[in-house]
This record gives structure tokens, sequence and C-alpha cells, in this order.
């Protein structure tokens, strides 16, 4: 049997030359509270340790204006002077924090330690690496980390999904087949993916996340619960401590400490009280994605736990009792992403059998009359993807069309995300619907989306690449997840309202543009019953009742059919004035 070796390439990219091939890329795992960096010796990826720790704390902070990265801002730096969980802003990249720095400048500094320490370590310059970012990053998040990692000279061969890097990892060590969950539960951030692995392709099939979900909220809700019981101030001292006594509870029975002369306590008890809700969330989030595959939960084969929160008992509990599978913990759930993502960064550099098979994560369209959202790129499409699809113009002598691209899974623009908008420009004058406007969605491997628009006859063209100066907040990104379910039956009704409207609106402009040019086609008696009609049509758009005006539609369509039969009549025959007849 001959295997094929599948390499996939960005659009416009190079394949590295094979002078190249001796270079170490690394895989980097960009955390909220942690990062971890790997590469591939031999043929197995290994984290490297850093100041003689895998866990980088993904921390800056600043001692007598000196900046300091990782453990020594976390061990020197005053509570006030250090930033940690700037990952959680990066869908605001211009959002400053602290020193005027933004979440993309914080983000450099870590990268850039990370760089310098492994150069270091290895005695080999550094230029290219794989990152990996949470499933539910959106386009300026993602932008944001390839935006990062340029200021820190370090060149991004792909950005691909910490859950997928985790799958990625387990299915060659472990040669795994079927489809298999990836719950991620992370400092900051927690993703749940369903992958299908055969054969060396690891194909999403769907995914879903939060991003102000993981372990930050736990320690907040530690701290919060000392705060309220203890009268302790609640700040950053506080928080650090909370997360000691949740990581302690990992090995003791229970832990304490005095601080501000007050004891603080946290046993097993409490520390799963506190936790239940947030676990709760991440299986309510889990069942979404089921639903998105409609696959059931007996069909899976195993649930990978990856992130610092899945070493909690109360999580693989409740995972094993939800899935009714024991979850697959023999990789450290700390190292398994940044493995991942340094096999990917060997496959691309030195070729691989593996094909990686991601999707995005939110529906992608285009705004139409009405108010209506066109899906061009469903949710959960294989990535990289370009889907094509015509338009047409609106009204007679139309010489731009606008491009509203939006991001969501609502059947209304007022639903969903704005993303950019463009205009399309120099369109023929023609009458309506006769134009054709090719609109084309490219989402590469990074999950970065370009958007053209050409207008066929004149070549005509225009083209952007989505980079929007505003991310997602948390309520906005679960209103577009959850309410696209809730609010499903709903929002189809109001779209074929809409639908019914715009065409009844339609009907009545060439309605009147007719009349306006061939009125003397008409008699009087005619006139008037047309007249008429297209007034109870009027009258009945404003009661959005859909039957009814779709019959008034049917009714003035059927009584202006003759007058459109004399107008097309009159337009052959001047195309045929003064020509010979043979």
């Amino acid at each position: 049997m001959h295997k094929v070796l599948l390499q996939l390439s960005e659009p416009g990219e190079t394949p590295l030359p094979h002078s190249e091939e001796d270079q170490i890329v690394v895989g980097i795992d960009l955390g909220t509270t942690h990062s971890v960096v790997g590469i591939v010796q031999g043929e197995r990826p290994t984290a490297l340790r850093i100041d003689g720790e895998f866990l980088i704390p993904s921390v800056v902070g600043w001692k007598n204006n000196i900046l300091k990265v990782g453990l020594d801002a976390l061990e020197e730096c005053s509570s006030d002077e250090y930033v940690s969980s700037f990952k959680r802003h990066m869908n605001q990249p211009s959002t400053k924090l602290i020193h005027g720095k933004t979440p993309v400048e914080l983000s450099k500094e870590v990268l850039l330690y990370i760089k310098q320490h492994v150069e270091a370590a290895l005695g080999q310059e550094i230029k290219k690496a794989v990152i990996t970012v949470p499933a539910y990053f959106d386009d300026t998040a993602r932008q944001a980390t390839k935006d990062a990692a340029t200021l820190a000279g370090l060149t991004v061969l792909r950005l691909i999904n910490e859950p997928t890097a985790a799958a990625l990892s387990y299915g060659l060590d472990q040669s795994s087949e079927g489809l298999y969950v990836i719950y991620d539960f992370g400092g900051g951030t927690f993703d749940v993916s369903l992958l299908k692995m055969s054969m060396g392709v690891f194909q999403v099939l769907a995914t879903s996340g939060d991003i102000q979900l993981g372990g930050d909220d736990i320690d907040g809700a530690i701290a919060n619960y000392w705060h309220q019981t203890k009268g302790v101030p609640l700040d950053k001292t506080l928080i650090r401590l909370a997360r000691q006594a949740k990581e302690s509870l990992a090995d003791e029975e229970s832990w304490e400490e005095t601080f501000l002369d007050h004891l603080l306590e946290l046993n097993h008890e409490k520390l799963n009280e506190v936790v239940k809700p947030f676990i709760q969330r991440t299986l309510s989030i889990c069942k979404g994605v089921f639903i998105d595959a409609n696959i059931d939960i007996d069909e899976i084969q195993g649930v990978v736990l990856v992130g610092g929160s899945t070493r909690l008992q109360a999580v693989r509990d409740a995972v094993r009792a939800f899935f009714k599978k024991e979850p697959l913990v023999n990789l450290d759930p700390d190292q398994v992403v940044a493995l991942g993502a340094a096999l990917q960064a060997n496959a691309l550099v030195r070729g691989s059998e593996t094909l990686l098979l991601d999707v995005t994560s939110l529906s992608l369209g285009l705004e139409t009359m009405g108010g209506l959202v066109e899906k061009i790129i469903p949710r959960n499409t294989p990535i990289p993807t370009a889907i094509a699809q015509e338009f047409t113009t609106y009204q007679d002598g139309q010489t731009a069309m606008k491009i509203h691209v939006v991001q969501g899974e609502r059947e209304l623009v007022s639903g969903c995300r704005s993303l950019a908008e463009f205009v399309l420009t120099d369109i023929p004058p023609m009458v309506a619907g006769a134009a054709r406007i090719q609109v084309t969605f490219e989402v590469d491997a990074d999950g970065v989306l370009t958007v053209s628009a050409l207008e066929k006859t004149t070549d005509t063209s225009q083209k952007i690449t989505v980079k929007p100066s505003y991310g997602l907040s948390h309520q906005d990104l679960e209103r577009m997840i959850y309410e696209g379910f809730e609010k499903g039956a709903e929002d189809i009704e109001k779209r074929l309202l809409i639908e019914v409207e715009v065409e009844a609106k339609q009907l009545l402009h060439s309605l009147n543009v007719a009349i306006e040019s061939d009125a003397d086609l008409l008699s009087r008696e005619e006139m008037s019953a047309l007249e008429e009609k297209a007034n109870c049509l009027k009258n009945v758009l404003r009661q959005n009742d859909r039957e009814a005006i779709r019959e008034h539609i049917k009714s003035l369509s059927v009584m202006s059919q003759s007058f459109a039969e004399r107008r097309i009549s009159r337009a052959i025959q001047k195309r045929l004035m003064g020509q010979p007849v043979i």
C-alpha cells in the first residue's frame, strides 16, 4: 500500500525549502494563567523547562520600572504592579490594562520571554512557531495573537485550536480511532470539541466554548467566599492564596493559612461546593456540541481531559458521570496542548501523514434586503475553505452594493455581530435583478476571513480581510451561541415575514416604475383596479400577516400580468423597428 503525503499550505504560502528543514520550530500553548513550549526531538514531542519549570506563568509586571515576566513577575512585583489573565482581553486588543499596555503588547512580552529562553537553552535562533488558541477565539483575538507573535519576532506558521492540538497529541501517541471529546478546562477558558479520528485524519465535527470560564473564575469564587465570611479584602493577593489552596487539595485533605490576622481554610467539601456551578456550565456547553453534530453521547469512544482545572477531582467525577466513560488523563493535561502544537509545527516544516481538519466556530455571512442574514459559511465548516455565492441588485439602475459581513447564528443582522463593511462600486446600471455579483468568503487555516466581491460583466472587484477593531464581550458570545438555539423557531418566523415583505415592496416598486413609463397601455378601469389592489397590498403590509401579504402579492401579480405582457410586446417592437425583414 502506498501512502500519500498531504501537505496543507496557506494561499500564497511557499513550502519551506529543504535547507531550512533543520531549523527548530516550536509549538507554544499561550495560556491564560500559564504557557508551555514544546518541540519535537527525534520523533516525539517534549515540553521544555524554563527556569526549571514546564509551566511559565503568563504574567507581566514591573519592579522599579523594570519589566518582569513569568515567575519573576509573580514573586518580585507587588499585586498592583503585575497583570495576569490578559489573554481574556485578546478580543479587545486596544484595551489598556496596565502601564498603558494592551493585551497584544503583554502577550508579546510573554512570547519574547519564551523565545529568548528557548534560544538560550538550545543555542539556536527560533524564528517560527505554531501557537494554540481557544476554539472560540474570534477573528479579532486570533489576529491579535498573530500580531503579538510578530512583535516578539516570531512568524506564526499556523494558529490551531487548543482542543485540536490535544487531540493531535493523543491521536498520534495512542493511535486512537473513532469519536472523541476533547474537554479543555483551562485557567481562563473552556473549550469542548467533538473529533472524528480515522487513519491519521483528525476532523473536528463540532466545537463550542466560553472564553470567560476557567480556573480563574474558581479562584475568584474561593476568594470571594473568604471575603464574605472572613472580611478580608478581595484583591490579587487573596486570589493567589485561593489558587494555592485549590491546587494543594490535589494532594492534601485540607488547607489553611493566616492572612491579615485571619485564618483562611479550605477543604474538599467546600471546594466541591464552589466548583459545582462552573462544572455545570461546562457540561451545558457539552450538550450543545452533541446537538450541533447530531450525535448521541453513547457513540463516543473516549473523553480527553485538557487544562489545569481538570486536575480537580470534582471535575473528573462530573465528566465521568456525564459521558459515562473513564476520562483519559495519561498525558499531562498542562502539557498536552503544547505537545500537539509541537507536532503540528514539525509536520508543517517536515511533512506528515496526518491531515488536520479544523472548523469554523461561528457562521459567517452577509446582510441582504430587510436586515436578513445570508449564511455563506455555516458553523462547523472544515477549514481552510472558500465558498462563493451570487447576488444581484435590488433597484433599477443601481450602481453600487454595500457588502456587510456578519458573524453569528441568528437569522437577522440585529442578532449577529458586525465584522466589516465595504462598497462595491462601478456596477453597470441595469434593471433590478440583472447584475451578477459573485461574493466569495475565504477562511484560511488560522480562521482569518477574507471577503471579495466581483461584478461579472465588468470584472469590477473589491476585497477585504476581516480584522475588526473590537471583539466579543462575554455577553455577546453567550447570546450568539445560545440564542441561535433558543430563538431559532422565532427567528425563522421573522425571516419568512421579512422575505414576503421584501417581495411585496419589490412588486410595488416595479409596478410604479412600469406605470410611470407605460401608463398609456392601461385603460382607466385597469389603472383604477391596479391602484386599488396596490393600496390593499400596502395596507396589509402594516398588519405583519405573512399569509395575507402572500395572497395579496399573488392577486396583484395576476392582475398585472396582462400589463406586463403588453410592456414586453412594446419593448420587442421597439427593438425590431427599422430592422430588415429577411
